[in-house]
């Protein structure tokens, strides 16, 4: 096995033609040159170089030997290049997670402008709720995630970095024929007999119930919906209402309206997510996270 040390030193003095001028180059002595030779033609099981009055010169073996060091320290080279672009930022693939309607507008607008800076880099999108984001980032199976306390909360990871993004307002979906559709702030006590639409909680109480324990009553919760799709069809059915959050604003279908609950309404904080050693192009993603949220 030829270690590349020794496979440079070849390559010099097939370059330079002697062994005084691969030691030149190298910034090594002239006998340390001949020395590794020899023992690179003792593993090469023959001569590599004809030794002649002025300088040397590759034999058959030495030829086809160079050919292949030379191959294989430009790949190394290749394979450099790449790892400092990796590092650097500007090559290699990130894998990015996001939240739902954090994809409406947020995330996409701030890969488009990645992208436009980072052309070579590879970006793979991962759709997932907040806590199997985290959970994912944990295993190593994500580079960066935009992630959410709605809607019972963000559990705490010490191996994670959070960095707060924005405030995100719900408001009420309500369908255009509904009594309240008019008005431009609903109180959230009109709205207490209406069947709510939400998604099956994973925690002890969701921010509908908070707000509407705050406003002196506890929210009739019908319908058990995941998916954005499906709760704005619900509702547009006038089978229920339900919390959209600002950032999915854009993907409402138009025959809902959206109407702000005033000081009760519930407030999410979107944050992006890192592992504990982030690849600078996570960095800059979060960067561009930020610029597009304060928008």
């Amino acid at each position: 096995m030829f270690d590349t040390d020794a496979l440079r030193l070849l390559d010099a003095v097939a370059r330079t033609g002697s062994f005084t001028g691969a030691a030149t180059q190298l910034n090594y002595t002239q006998s340390a040159v001949s020395r590794r030779i020899a023992s690179l033609e003792l593993q090469a099981g023959g001569p590599l170089f004809d030794r002649l009055p002025r300088g040397v010169r590759l034999t058959p073996a030495g030829e086809t030997l160079h050919q292949h060091a030379r191959a294989v320290l430009n790949r190394l080279a290749r394979a450099e290049e790449d790892l400092a672009g990796i590092h650097g930022g500007y090559l290699g693939r990130l894998r990015v997670g996001a939240f739902a309607t954090a994809n409406v507008s947020l995330v996409p607008g701030a890969l488009r402008a990645f992208r436009r800076e980072f052309p070579e880099v590879e970006l793979t999108p991962v759709e997932a709720p907040s806590g199997g984001l985290l959970r994912r980032m944990r295993e190593g199976v994500l580079d960066v995630a935009v992630v959410s306390d709605y809607p019972s909360g963000l559990p705490y990871d010490e191996g994670v970095e959070i960095i707060p993004l924005l405030e995100d307002e719900l408001l009420v979906a309500l369908p255009r024929d509904h009594r309240l559709a008019g008005q431009e702030i609903v109180d959230l006590c009109e709205l207490q007999e209406e069947a709510w639409i939400e998604a099956p909680s994973p925690g002890p109480a969701t921010m509908l119930q908070v707000a509407c324990a705050r406003a002196g009553f506890t929210p009739r919760t019908t319908v058990r919906i995941a998916e954005w799709t499906g709760k704005f069809g619900f509702v547009a059915a006038g089978l229920g209402i339900t919390l959209v959050p600002t950032l999915a604003a854009r993907a409402v279908p138009p025959d809902l309206v959206l109407r702000s609950l005033g000081d009760l309404a519930p407030r999410r904080a979107v944050s992006a997510a890192l592992p504990c050693s982030p690849l600078p192009a996570a960095r800059t993603l979060v960067r561009l996270l930020s610029e597009a949220a304060g928008q």
